[in-house]
């Protein structure tokens, strides 16, 4: 199933006014404290650098009639205005930025979802160019890309399963240009294929995580998975069942073996040309592909969602694909554990050992902590073969959400490495918030009978989130460098479009793996 998706994006240095497409986007400034209060309605907007010549083709009227239509300038608002033949473009759609910063370009995350919104709202119009403002050194690298990506992503549609047309649902916008002073340079032209390889694997990812989960049991999305990989030129293994049981993978093996789907590991493999930089990097991703909690089955109300709990696996799987691309110099293997988690007379059962790929014994007191079960068999497994860093993602905890909510993912494990994730998670628009692992946290998880019972024996669920983190920890070896980002809340976006995100799969973190996995390169 292939979405409907933007076919072109390119740079233009033509005049903006001049430009012949079917909209022209631009940015405006809400005005705030005593400047706004007075200057009356016409100066509660200001327009943002890159709409000039927009603006004189409006005889300096434009922000009056944008005032006049409701426009605030507040952050993702988007306003439309027929243009009556001022310029080209028969449409101006205004964005809003928020308050004007001072002495610099709007911060990448404002420029990255003020673009998405402004291509969501602009669905029917086959061609936009964005006249966002871009800083006008040499060094607009960062704002370039999020422009780019925003617009790529806020662009994003499943294609769905629909049988009749809808006559209401406009396409997609097809093409984009992104108006920058030189359209030839060599660094902007490189931040758009930038920009294509990483957003491309964001919306593969979503693809992942929206697709039915009749239609993508772990046979499937690991055949899904492996042909995208082979296509990439990664190398690739696939584990079916037999396997697994003959590997001692006994907890990805426990969690599938209540569902007629078996279970699969996938290992994808990326080998940099001359051998990279020496070091080691691995990515791990849950995919659990339908979570009905097994015999310690959850509530209806949601249940639907648990589609989603597949979306760490989708977003390595995914990320693996632009690190293929991107050509970073480190190697990089990735492992994503799959199964499906069913009630059934073949399920795995509370009071339950299960032995893992290390060795350790682990008692199963709730089925539906399954996430962790799998997870700690790849962990061991990325362990077993070698790497410096490991990366674990996974939609664990519903702790999560209740400590940080929607936005903000969970990350665990070693301090600088934490710490690494929530610099570049706020650098690419994906936070992640550095959490603790107490040693009593991992008191109340002693069993009587195994090494480690998987949550609190007590089934306190206080420190949830933590909790998964002290598990995990169980399964990575003294000499690795790690982080378990926990994206309960970020990997799926249940409410309405906003930015650049649609509803359904979100694709975190697939652009903080790949930036890792490119400072690692850089800077080891």
């Amino acid at each position: 199933m292939t979405s409907p998706r933007i076919t072109n994006l390119s740079l233009v240095d033509t005049d903006p006014a001049e430009l012949a497409v079917d909209a022209i986007v631009i940015g405006v400034h809400s005005q705030t404290g005593e400047q706004g209060a007075t200057s009356g309605l016409a100066g509660t907007l200001l327009l943002a650098s890159g709409a000039e010549s927009i603006a004189a083709a409006f005889d300096g009227k434009l922000t009056e009639t944008l005032a006049l239509l409701g426009a605030t300038g507040g952050p993702g608002e988007v306003i439309k205005l027929a243009t009556l033949g001022t310029v080209t473009a028969p449409l101006v759609t205004a964005v809003g930025l928020g308050p004007e910063p001072s002495g610099a370009a709007p911060a990448p995350e404002t420029l990255r979802r003020a673009a998405g919104a402004a291509i969501r709202a602009l669905a029917g119009a086959p061609k936009v160019a964005l006249a966002l403002p871009l800083p006008d050194d040499a060094d607009a690298s960062a704002e370039l890309r999020a422009v780019a990506e925003g617009a790529l992503l806020g662009g994003y549609r499943f294609a769905g399963y629909k049988t009749r047309p809808q006559p209401t649902r406009r396409e997609p916008v097809a093409e984009v240009l992104i108006a920058v002073p030189d359209a030839n340079d060599a660094g902007a032209q490189a931040e758009v294929v930038r920009a294509q390889a990483v957003a491309g694997a964001v919306r593969r990812s979503r693809d992942w995580v929206n697709t039915a989960p009749n239609e993508l049991r772990p046979p499937s999305f690991a055949d899904a998975v492996a042909s995208a990989a082979r296509e990439a030129g990664l190398g690739v293994e696939v584990l079916d069942e037999a396997a697994l049981a003959a590997g001692g993978y006994g907890g990805i093996v426990a969690v599938g073996q209540g569902s007629e789907a078996p279970p699969r590991l996938v290992k994808l493999t990326y080998t940099p040309q001359d051998g990279g930089n020496g070091k080691r990097v691995a990515l791990v991703g849950k995919g659990i592909t339908f979570d009905t909690g097994g015999i310690s089955i959850k509530p209806a109300q949601g249940m639907w969602e648990m589609k989603s709990d597949m979306a760490g696996a989708a977003a390595v799987g995914a990320a693996m694909l632009a690190i293929a691309a991107l050509k970073p110099a480190v190697a990089v293997s990735a492992y994503l554990p799959m199964a499906e988690n069913m009630p059934s007379g073949t399920s795995y059962r509370p009071g339950d050992v299960i032995t893992m790929f290390n060795g350790k014994r682990v008692e199963v007191l709730n089925t539906d902590a399954e996430g962790r079960m799998i997870l700690g068999d790849a962990i061991a497994r990325a362990c077993a073969d070698g790497t410096d860093y490991l990366f674990e993602t996974s939609t664990l905890t519903g702790g999560q959400v209740v400590a940080l909510g929607k936005r903000v993912a969970g990350v665990m494990g070693t301090p600088e490495l934490c710490d690494r994730v929530k610099v570049i998670g706020d650098a690419v628009g994906e936070p992640a918030w550095p959490m603790p692992l107490p040693d009593d946290v991992r008191k109340g998880m002693e069993s009587d009978v195994a090494d480690i019972s998987q949550v609190n024996a007590g089934m306190d669920r206080a420190g949830h989130m933590l909790q998964g983190g002290v598990f995990l920890r169980e399964f990575v070896t003294d000499d690795v460098a790690w982080a378990h980002i926990d994206i309960a809340g970020p990997g799926y976006h249940s409410g309405e479009p906003t930015g650049y995100w649609t509803k359904g799969g979100t694709g975190v973190p697939v652009r903080t793996l790949v930036q890792l996995v490119e400072d690692v390169a850089t800077n080891g």
